[in-house]
């Protein structure tokens, strides 16, 4: 490579046909292209709903769990307590047949019956109370489990909506890709594996556009306009030679608007 000062044009020792220079900047194109349609993929605003529908899908399926939990839990109890119902409810139902059919006639003993009926009934009643707020609880515990079932299947259906539209969104691409790429595939045939290399060397370097246009005296890469010694250069350089702008490294292409 011939060395030159800085800030002047870098001329390697690459040659190839002004035709397949200029097929470069469809390649660039392209790559561009493909590049784009790659950014759009990752980006589609589809992806970052899913993501948030799977976090409240996520503490959907939590605040389930718990709600089931509770309702188990109160279901256990609630059985419990009807069930300590049922048998001071029993009970009292047989004292009271003993009072009723006087099989009791010791005063002291009629008298601890009676005592234990109106104590059975307390009972009753603060178990009825327990039962009735069990049920309460449980109530509320369902319409909770009811609410997020509900939620879950909404967020169900917008799942399934953003997910067509995304896979939508996808096939659109991919279609464009495969153009695109198929494309490229027809511009290669046409480019030499020398310039190809060159190429490809400053596209992996540069992350981006490895060749531009030289538009009207202006690199059409990094849009720094040439200073007259780097024009005058391109001027003398055969049209066979590749050059390449010190500024960005791009391969420049000349074309009919190149201002030379």
């Amino acid at each position: 490579m011939r060395q030159r000062p800085r800030g002047r044009l870098t001329l390697p020792f690459v040659k190839a046909s002004p035709e397949a220079q200029l097929r470069l900047l469809e390649l660039a194109d392209l790559d561009t292209e493909l590049g784009r349609l790659d950014h759009r993929r990752r980006t589609l605003p589809e992806n970052a709903e899913l993501d948030q529908l799977a976090e409240r899908a996520a503490k959907i399926r939590d605040a389930m769990t718990i709600a089931d939990t509770d309702l188990a839990d109160l279901d256990r109890d609630l059985s419990r307590a009807e069930k300590d119902v049922e048998q001071v409810t029993s009970r009292i139902g047989r004292d009271n047949e003993r009072l009723n059919a006087g099989q009791v006639s010791n005063a002291r003993e009629l008298e601890s019956l009676q005592s234990e009926v109106a104590s059975l009934r307390k009972r009753q009643g603060d178990l009825e109370e327990v039962v009735l707020d069990l049920m309460e609880r449980r109530e509320a515990a369902q319409a909770l489990r009811d609410g997020a079932g509900t939620e879950a299947e909404n967020v169900g259906a917008d799942v399934a909506a953003a997910t067509s539209r995304r896979d939508a969104a996808l096939s659109e691409i991919d279609e464009q890709a495969a153009k695109a790429t198929a494309a490229r595939a027809a511009v290669l045939a046409d480019v030499p594996a020398e310039l190809l290399a060159l190429y490809d060397k400053i596209r992996a370097t540069s992350g981006g556009r490895a060749a531009a246009e030289l538009r009207r005296g202006q690199c059409g890469g990094c849009r720094e306009m040439l200073s007259t010694v780097e024009l005058n250069e391109v001027r003398s350089a055969a049209p066979d030679e590749v050059v390449r702008h010190e500024e960005c490294r791009r391969i420049l292409v000349r074309t009919a608007d190149s201002g030379l």
